[in-house]
């Protein structure tokens, strides 16, 4: 292979991180779009700097003691990342390759004043940013003192800041090598920098431009304040001048120095508004180009823009790829769910095969797109009706983005009547009706363990994705709906009526207490009853505070009470097992694959419980709950029509209290399943792995469904796509 020791930017694209890094392939690229100036200068490849490490052997041995060391060995690591440093900058750079560098210096002149600039292959990229790790150097005049400042970048990939951020950031040492750009030195009037995506709030639409006098580095340094301004739609919409005392400027020997601004020009601004709006434009350009917000460094020159820098912003949250031009706004799914951690891809695709409507992903959540709901008139109401009630914040936020008025498109009404809140047609209250229901419920599940023992290969795959519709068809049964629905009314008429009536907040709250069917109160009550067996056994309870591995249960018979004890956490596992934090992921791990999650909970139970405790509790909050009804009632029996409005109350009062107490159970129906789907899925993955089709059986969390189907149908996997997921 023939080596390229420096290229010019105009030979450079964006696919060639790997040869002159990341900031020299993003300014060749930049130096591509048309409008777009950037200094004239090339790149010094990291073909030269392998060819200098090759003259250094002994830095392999301190490269092998770094990759050992802990990110908190600062010593450690400040003295032998100063040692490679020093190692580096005392190598004499070879003839040829010297005069490589120097020759294209001429095209400028060699006395010409220039910017020498690090450029590491893992530097500015979309899913990190190495920015600022290694060394920029400015106005350098000279071809000794430029080739002196090439080897300066060169060891500045190894700062003591530098080696410890790859550390911390799984990043080998040996895998980053160096580049290093020598651009023509601009002198600007002033300079800073713009975000195509505000920062701090993350908006798209909004660009962020920060100026100072003279060179940038005054800003990036936090040398001086800077000119704040907003940019949407073409207008400077906020703008904040700061006194500027102090700017940065060339030095007439070279390098830089501080100057002080005259007084009467500290808090001029930076730029024109028409300046910013040009720049901003400018801006849109670069991102169109890239396909990300960036994050860009400028210097205004004779009222001319030139970009020294562009990278990704990493800071900014994900949004969900659309290839529309077309406004959207998406609604957390894992808030309502009370799960805001990334979900891993086969939970994504189980979540997004389960839902009604379309499912967008973005940064490992899944959100729906409500710009339509709010754009008709009656589903508008509906949706602004159920978050304010249920999701204040949430509520807030739409009613905020509808009084901007040129967010949401105003769509008419498509003649299709809402259906009544508590379902399509009126149900009485009966208890039998959630009896049934969860009855139903139970009585599938049973069948689908049932007939899943007997599938596998891709018969289990088109199995599980044949009973999703069922799960579909139990979850939005419209019984179930009718059931979930009437409640929430019931409940928030209580709480609206009784606060007009009798200045009673929130009364709901009380009458719910130790409702029926309440299958995660339910489960709290269990793990207090399991506390019970276990307390009587000393030997247990201690054995218990000391346990570190998930096969605990099984040691368990040969202690005192040992056996009681199992069997009263196998029976709660049986019944709650399928269940733990984040559990709309299937890919989570459930209590019965790590019971020791659950003992910190029985552990405080025991201590701080008295036998008993659950069927107690149980008790008072029923009595709780029916004396609050009957004061309620009694108080509005005092009122005017009090007789009606006591008889009306307490008809709501009975309806939430037969219903209210379902509202958990089709999720627990559903995560039910999910786990009767993940054993039979990790089962199947054994056999793969027995195969040497995959490394763990817990690859397969990493794909999802269908690219799974897929790996079973062929028994060929791509282990790099695997890898990338388990890295992102």
């Amino acid at each position: 292979m023939i080596e390229r020791y420096v290229l010019g930017l105009e030979e450079v694209d964006k696919t060639q991180v790997a040869l002159v890094g990341g900031k020299g392939a993003h300014l060749g690229e930049l130096s591509r779009i048309e409008g777009v100036r950037v200094p004239d200068g090339f790149c010094v490849t990291t073909d030269a700097f392998r060819r200098i490490l090759a003259e250094a052997p002994s830095i392999d041995d301190r490269l092998d003691r770094l990759s050992r060391l802990n990110p908190d060995d600062r010593e450690v690591i400040r003295t032998l990342s100063a040692e490679i440093r020093g190692t580096l900058e005392g190598i004499a750079i070879p003839v040829d390759l010297a005069a490589a560098i120097t020759r294209s210096l001429a095209r400028d002149g060699e006395q010409a004043a220039y910017a020498v600039r690090s450029s590491a292959t893992a530097e500015d990229l979309p899913t990190a940013s190495f920015a600022g790790q290694q060394e920029t150097y400015l106005n350098v005049v000279g071809p000794a003192s430029i080739l002196q400042h090439v080897s300066r970048c060169w060891a500045s990939l190894f700062t003591e800041r530098a080696v410890t951020y790859r550390l911390r950031s799984g990043f080998g040492h040996r895998k980053v090598q160096m580049a290093v750009v020598v651009q023509q030195m601009v002198f600007p009037q002033a300079a800073g920098i713009l975000f195509t995506a505000d920062p701090v709030t993350s908006n798209r639409k909004v660009a962020s431009v920060e100026a100072s006098f003279g060179l940038g580095e005054a800003l990036v340094s936090g040398l001086v304040n800077a000119d704040m301004y907003k940019v949407r739609d073409g207008e400077v919409v906020a703008k904040a001048v700061a006194t500027k005392r102090l700017a940065i400027h060339a030095a007439p020997a070279g390098g830089t120095q501080e100057e002080a601004i005259d007084p009467e020009r500290q808090e001029q601004p930076a730029l024109t508004d028409a300046q910013v709006v040009r720049l901003a434009q400018l801006g849109r350009r670069i991102e169109a180009h890239f396909g990300h917000p960036q994050d860009i460094e400028w210097c205004l020159v004779d009222d001319g823009f030139q970009i020294v820098q562009s990278r990704p912003i990493t800071t900014l949250f994900p949004i969900p790829a659309v290839d529309d031009q077309e406004n959207h706004l998406y609604i957390s799914v894992g808030h309502q769910q009370m799960m805001t951690d990334p979900m891993k891809p086969l939970g994504l695709s189980f979540w997004q095969m389960t839902t009604p409507r379309p499912m967008f992903e973005a940064g490992g959540r899944l959100f729906v797109d409500v710009v339509r709901d709010l754009g008709l008139p009656t589903s508008r109401t509906r949706l602004l009706e159920g978050f304010g009630k249920a999701d204040p914040l949430i509520g807030d936020a739409l009613h905020s983005i509808l009084e901007r008025g040129d967010f949401i498109p105003s769509l008419p009404d498509d003649g299709r009547r809402a259906a009544p809140a508590g379902g399509a047609t009126p149900i009485e209250t009966d208890p039998a009706i959630v009896t049934d229901l969860i009855g139903r419920n139970q009585e599938s599940i049973a069948a689908l363990k049932r007939d899943i023992r007997t599938k596998s290969g891709s018969a289990l795959l088109d199995f599980i994705l044949a009973d999703i519709q069922e799960l579909r068809r139990i979850l939005f049964d419209p019984q179930s709906h009718a059931v979930l629905m009437s409640a929430m009314e019931a409940t928030w008429w209580l709480n609206e009526t009784l606060e007009a009536w009798l200045g009673e907040k929130n009364a709901a709250d009380p009458l719910t207490q130790s409702v029926p069917h309440n299958v995660t109160s339910e489960m709290g009550l269990a793990l207090l009853d399991v506390a019970d067996v276990i307390r009587p056994h000393s030997e247990v309870v201690g054995f218990l505070q000391h346990v570190e591995d998930e096969g605990f249960l099984e040691e368990l018979p040969t202690l005192a009470g040992g056996p009681e004890a199992r069997n009263a956490i196998k029976t709660f596992l049986d019944m709650y097992g399928m269940r733990c934090v984040g559990e709309i992921d299937i890919t989570r791990p459930r209590w019965s694959e790590r019971p020791t999650t659950l003992l910190p909970v029985l552990l405080g139970n025991i201590k701080n419980f008295e036998p008993g405790a659950g069927a107690q509790r149980f008790e008072q909050g029923r009595q709780e709950a029916r004396a609050k009804e009957q004061e309620l009632l009694e108080r509005l029996r005092a009122l005017p029509e009090g007789e009606q409005k006591a008889e009306e109350v307490k008809r709501k009062i009975d309806r939430v209290r037969t219903f209210i107490g379902y509202r958990e159970y089709p999720k627990y129906g559903m995560v039910s399943r999910y786990f009767v789907y993940k054993q039979a899925l990790l089962e199947e993955a054994g056999r793969l792995v027995q195969a040497h089709v995959l490394s763990e059986k817990e690859d397969i969390f990493y794909l999802r469904f269908d690219e799974l189907h897929e790996v079973v149908r062929t028994s060929r996997v791509d282990y790099q796509l695997i890898s990338q997921r388990k890295d992102a």
